[in-house]
C-alpha cells in the first residue's frame, strides 16, 4: 500500500508550508470544538457546585469570554483550513493532471492503442480526482488527531494522570484499530466502485458517441440495457459504501460513549471537582477527533485503485524518442526522401509499405492514391513520427529525421488531419493552436486567405464563439479553419489527409482552389481518394 501512494505522498514536499499551515489551522479548529465543549461543560458543573452562595463570589465573565472566544476561534480556524487545505489540494491535483498530460503527449499511436479515449479521460479526471482522498480525508485528519490527543494527555495530567492515560490509551488504540478494521471491509467494494466508475463513463461515451451508428444497427436499447445494469450495479456499491461509512460513524459514537461511561465511573474514585467534569466531556469531544477516520479508509482502497491506473500513465515512456538537440536544418525549404521504408502495424501479417522510397523537390505538390488500407495515411504519420517505419529512411532536406529534435521537426511540418477538431471556444482560441505567437492581424489575414471573412462579419469578431454552444460551422468551414491553422504555423511542409472527404462537389472545388493558391511555394503531400483532385499536383504516387 505504501508503495503505491509514495510517489503521491512525495508530492507533499513541494508544498510543505501550505501543508503545514492547513494542519496547524486543523489542529487549532478541532482543539478549539474539544475545547469549547470541555469548558462550556465545566461552566455549568462549577455554577451548579458552588450554587447560590457563590452567586458573587463566582467569576462566570472569564469562563464565559472563554467559551465566546473559543466558539470564534472555531468559526475562523476552520473556514481559513477549509480554505488553506482546499487551495493546496487543487494545486495539487493541477500539477498531477498537467504531469499526466505531458507523460500522455510523448506516447506513441502504438502506446495510446492500449488506452480507449473514454478510459484515458477516466484517469485524467475521476482517477486523479480520488487522489484528494489521500490528503483531505487521511493524511490531514490522522495527523490532526494524533497531534490534538497528545496535547489533550499533557493538558488532562496535570488535573489526573490516570484518567488522563486511560483516555489517551483509548482513543490511541481506536485510532490505530478502528480504521484498518475499515480499510479491510471496503478495500475490494473500493476497488470495484473504481472500475466501476471506469467502465460507465467509457461505456456512456460510447454510447453518446456513437448514436448514429447504434441507431443504423437497431442497437440503442441493447447498449442502454448495458449501461442501466451497469449503473444498477454501481449505485448498489455506492449503498453498500454509505452503509460501511453509517457503521464506522456510529462505532465512533459507541467508542465515544462508553468511554464517557467509563469516565464518570473512574471520577467518582476521585474527590468530586468542577475540574472532574472535563474529563467527561473531553470524552464526549472525542467523537470529533476520530469521526472522520475510519470512514475515509473506507475510500482508501479506491483512492489505491485510483493511484494504481494513475502510476500506469506516469511509468509510461515513449517508444518514439527525439534527440534533445538535433541537427539544423533551413526552415524555408523542405525536400523530403524516403529510402527503402518498410512497416508493419503491431500484431498485423501484413507489411502495409514494402521498400518504398521517394524524393519529393521542395514546392512540389505530391497526391498520393491508393485502396483504403494500402498506406496512404500511415505514410503521413510517418513523416510526422507517430509511426516509426521498422527499417528504412526518412530525410527532411538530407537531414535524418531521427537527427531532428522535436521542436525542429513540429516547426518544418504542418498537419491537415482527416478530422478536424473545433474546441468549443472562440475563433481566435481555435486559430491559434496553429500558432501562439500569432498576432491579431496575422489571425485576420490568415481568415482573408482561406475566404472565412464572413465569420469576422460578426460584432464579437475573432471572439466568435464556435464549436458546441457557439455558432455551427459547416463541412467547408471547418475545413478552413484546419488550412488556416496549417498557414499560421507557417511550415515549409504541408500534409494534408483527405481535406476534401465529405464535401460536396461544390465545396470541394473550392477547397481545392484554396489549397492551390496558398500552398503554392511549399511541399504539399496530400492523401485523396478522388482524382478531381488531379489539378493540384505535379504528381500522383499510387500505393
Amino acid at each position: 500500500m505504501l508503495a503505491t501512494l509514495r510517489p503521491y505522498i512525495a508530492l507533499y514536499k513541494h508544498y510543505f508550508w501550505q501543508i503545514l499551515a492547513g494542519l496547524l489551522l486543523s489542529i487549532l479548529t478541532l482543539f478549539a470544538s474539544v475545547f469549547l465543549l470541555s469548558l462550556s461543560g465545566w461552566f455549568l458543573a462549577s455554577t451548579a457546585f458552588v450554587g447560590v452562595a457563590g452567586l458573587y463570589s463566582f467569576n462566570y465573565m472569564l469562563p464565559a469570554a472563554g467559551v465566546r472566544a473559543a466558539a470564534i476561534a472555531r468559526t475562523a480556524s476552520r473556514y481559513m483550513e477549509r480554505l488553506v487545505d482546499h487551495n493546496t489540494t487543487f494545486k495539487i491535483l493541477a500539477y498531477l493532471r498537467t504531469l499526466a498530460f505531458r507523460k500522455v503527449l510523448p506516447l506513441s499511436a502504438n502506446q495510446l492503442a492500449h488506452y480507449q479515449r473514454a478510459d484515458l479521460l477516466n484517469r485524467f479526471i475521476v482517477d486523479i480526482d480520488a487522489l484528494d482522498h489521500l490528503y483531505l480525508k487521511l493524511f490531514a485528519p490522522i495527523v490532526t488527531a494524533l497531534v490534538t490527543i497528545g496535547i489533550l494527555f499533557i493538558g488532562l495530567a496535570t488535573i489526573n494522570l490516570p484518567i488522563a492515560l486511560i483516555i489517551t490509551i483509548i482513543l490511541t488504540t481506536t485510532l490505530l484499530v478502528v480504521p484498518v478494521i475499515f480499510y479491510q471491509a471496503g478495500e475490494q467494494l473500493g476497488k470495484t466502485l473504481a472500475k466501476q466508475q471506469s467502465e460507465y463513463r467509457t461505456l456512456l461515451i460510447n454510447y453518446l458517441q456513437g448514436q448514429a451508428e447504434l441507431t443504423l444497427f437497431n442497437a440503442q436499447l441493447r447498449y442502454r440495457t448495458q449501461l442501466d445494469e451497469l449503473e444498477s450495479d454501481w449505485l448498489y456499491n455506492q449503498q453498500r459504501q454509505s452503509t460501511l461509512m453509517a457503521l464506522s460513524s456510529a462505532l465512533v459514537l459507541l467508542i465515544a460513549g462508553f468511554l464517557t461511561l467509563l469516565v464518570l465511573w473512574l471520577i467518582t474514585q476521585y474527590t468530586l471537582s468542577p475540574l472532574v467534569a472535563l474529563f467527561v466531556f473531553v470524552s464526549l469531544a472525542s467523537a470529533e477527533i476520530l469521526m472522520p477516520i475510519p470512514g475515509a479508509f473506507i475510500f482508501l482502497g479506491q483512492v489505491l485503485s485510483s493511484a494504481t491506473r494513475t502510476t500506469a500513465i506516469f511509468n509510461q515512456t515513449p517508444d518514439i524518442k527525439f534527440v534533445p538537440k538535433g541537427r539544423t536544418i533551413d526552415l524555408n525549404v523542405a525536400k523530403l526522401q524516403f529510402k527503402q521504408i518498410n512497416f508493419t502495424y503491431p500484431n498485423q501479417p501484413f507489411a502495409v509499405l514494402t521498400d518504398f522510397s521517394l524524393t519529393v523537390e521542395h514546392g512540389e505538390h505530391i497526391g498520393i492514391i491508393g485502396k483504403t488500407g494500402c498506406g496512404k495515411s500511415t505514410l503521413l504519420s510517418l513523416i510526422n513520427r507517430t509511426w516509426q517505419p521498422q527499417s528504412g529512411n526518412i530525410y527532411i532536406n538530407n537531414v535524418e529525421l531521427n537527427q531532428l529534435d522535436e521542436k525542429t521537426l513540429r516547426q518544418t511540418i504542418a498537419m491537415v488531419p482527416q478530422v478536424i477538431t473545433i474546441f468549443s471556444d472562440t475563433l481566435k482560441q481555435n486559430l491559434l493552436i496553429g500558432n501562439q505567437q500569432a498576432t491579431e492581424q496575422q489571425l485576420i489575414d490568415v481568415l482573408h486567405q482561406v475566404e472565412l471573412d464572413k465569420l469576422l462579419a460578426t460584432d464579437q469578431g475573432l471572439d466568435l464563439l464556435i464549436g458546441q454552444g457557439g455558432r455551427t460551422l459547416s463541412g467547408g468551414e471547418i475545413r478552413r479553419i484546419g488550412i488556416a491553422r496549417a498557414l499560421l504555423h507557417n511550415s515549409p511542409l504541408i500534409l494534408m489527409d483527405e481535406p476534401t472527404e465529405s464535401l460536396d462537389r461544390q465545396t470541394e472545388q473550392q477547397i481545392i482552389q484554396l489549397i492551390k493558391k496558398t500552398c503554392k511555394d511549399k511541399t504539399l503531400l496530400m492523401v485523396t481518394h478522388r482524382l478531381t483532385n488531379n489539378p493540384l499536383f505535379d504528381r500522383i504516387i499510387s500505393l
